[in-house]
């Protein structure tokens, strides 16, 4: 069997920034182990697997570790694959996904824009006291929230984020859930990270996935519908979001690395 595969970097301008995902085109679904062990050859924080249905794909997202209930970079790296790499033609593609309903991605520009469900996270009931020790720091965050498995620890500057040293081995005692953490940006409106080593990803470079949270909760405290936000990995990323109602808009770029053919 020869199947399709691209590596494409989400979020990002040019090569080697942003976060890279495997998008694999598929004429039938191969069995979930098939599918996770092609995920962990890829080695990558998400792999995701395609095949067509009519207009639209039905999607599935793998980490190297499992398969994942939503997942923004690597939706953002399919699109672009449809659109840029085998040019569809399609003004908007449709995606339909087994835990998050149906996804759709418009082609903006240099930009690609994803229709998600927004997620407004609530304050944390059963608050996990190591929580700012997992994620190395000494500080106490301003607010700890909550939605599905995502915790956010939200501090008051920029810097806090950025000078986080995780205890990985902490943060895999909260699973099933993952971390998020956010605070004001002194260039963006928002600036965040995420862990999740539960899920074989220590730290995502950019989640596209988490700012379906994050949107709604710097909607709410900015006043503001139309956010710039950046994720602030070891690689990094710039992401557009645009809270419309009960779903948010999540903009990026993306750049293709590699094309070849997996052989199975």
């Amino acid at each position: 069997m020869r199947i399709p595969l691209f590596h494409v970097d989400a979020f990002a301008e040019e090569p080697f920034g942003g976060n890279p995902a495997a998008v694999c085109l598929l004429d039938s679904w191969l069995d979930d182990e098939q599918l996770r062990k092609v995920a962990a050859e890829n080695s990558l924080s998400a792999t995701a697997f395609l095949v067509r249905k009519g207009r639209a794909y039905d999607l599935r997202w793998f980490t190297p570790r499992c398969e994942i209930r939503l997942c923004g970079h690597a939706t953002l790296a399919s699109a672009y694959v449809l659109f840029a790499a085998l040019k569809t033609g399609d003004e908007q593609l449709e995606f339909h996904t087994r835990f998050s309903g149906s996804l759709f991605v418009r082609k903006e520009g240099e930009l690609f824009g994803m229709d998600f469900p927004a997620l407004p996270p609530e304050p944390c009931r059963d608050v996990p006291i190591r929580v700012a020790r997992a994620i190395g720091t000494p500080e106490q965050p301003t607010e700890l929230l909550e939605v599905n498995d995502i915790l956010i620890a939200v501090f008051a500057n920029q810097r806090t984020v950025q000078e986080l040293f995780p205890d990985f081995a902490l943060l895999e005692e909260l699973h099933p859930r993952t971390v998020a953490v956010t605070a004001p940006g002194e260039n963006a409106d928002f600036v965040s990270r995420y862990f999740a080593p539960t899920y074989g990803v220590p730290e995502d470079p950019v989640t596209g996935s988490a700012h379906c949270a994050l949107t709604a909760y710097w909607t709410k405290r900015l006043s503001k519908t139309v956010l710039h936000a950046q994720q602030l990995s070891e690689r990094g990323g710039t992401l557009l979001c645009e809270q419309k109602g009960n779903r948010v808009i999540v903009k990026g770029g993306a750049v293709l690395t590699l094309r070849g053919t997996l052989v199975l």
